[in-house]
């Protein structure tokens, strides 16, 4: 027996200043067997809207383009079973589909992401050997792999209180940019020190380590406890350690 369920999804534009105008509008479509949320936003352009705007690729989790908030919780519309959010919603209750709320509004379930653009180009790249046969161990090496997992779906980000709550884009890198800046401290060998940038000009301070980030991450990557807290520490070392203070002042390596 077909089942039919009400989305109340968001339809509007932004303002100059990205703020949200527009209403949560209802449609209700038939549901097949095995459907995901992105299959009924497609379903929805179909059959009800065909102006209806939203950010989609590779429908497989690989891209992070269909990131959005289903029932008030940032997820990857393409790896969101219905049949999961059908047995969470509230029988007699629509699914709320909105846009992610940490960024500008462009329109309806799209965001303007392009803060994240400009964020990457602050990044220092590995400065390694300039010889190119580099050579470290399977351990090292699978230490950085897991951060290399990351798809840019920016869902850590809206899920941050520092970004979305308070706005502090210009002060903080948010955890998909300490995932970055993590991945390049970490590696074997690289000779920058990212410190003083992590400190000051991205914030790590502002983070206290709520692990909200790590809980909505589709790629599996403990951001908190194998990204954030070890570039903490660094931070910890570099500025409070008494005895790095003493080792830098005498000229020794920490």
């Amino acid at each position: 027996m077909s089942q039919e369920v009400t989305f109340r999804v968001f339809r509007g534009v932004g303002d100059e200043s990205g703020e949200a105008l527009g209403k949560m509008v209802d449609y209700t479509v038939e549901m097949d067997e095995g459907m995901v949320v992105l299959d009924v936003i497609h379903r929805i352009q179909a059959e009800h809207a065909p102006d209806l705007s939203c950010r989609w690729n590779c429908k497989a989790g690989k891209c992070g383009s269909c990131s959005a908030e289903v029932n008030g919780k940032s997820r990857l519309m393409c790896m969101t079973r219905m049949e999961d959010i059908i047995e969470e919603t509230p029988e007699g209750e629509p699914v709320i589909v909105k846009p992610m709320q940490a960024f500008p509004i462009t329109k309806d379930l799209v965001t303007d992401i392009s803060w994240a653009y400009e964020m990457n180009k602050k990044m220092v790249p590995v400065n390694g050997p300039e010889e190119l046969d580099w050579e470290f161990n399977q351990q090292e090496a699978d230490r950085i792999q897991e951060f290399r997992a990351c798809i840019e779906c920016m869902l850590c980000v809206n899920t941050c209180h520092v970004l979305r709550e308070h706005q502090k884009f210009d002060e903080f890198a948010g955890p998909r940019f300490f995932v970055r800046l993590a991945g390049l401290e970490m590696h074997p060998l690289d000779t920058e020190n990212r410190i003083p940038e992590i400190k000051e000009d991205f914030g790590i301070g502002y983070c206290n380590i709520t692990k909200c980030c790590t809980e909505v991450c589709p790629a599996g990557i403990n951001i908190t406890d194998n990204a954030i807290i070890p570039l903490k520490e660094r931070v910890v070392t570099e500025y409070y350690d008494p005895l790095a203070m003493i080792a830098r002042k005498l000229g020794l390596k920490k």
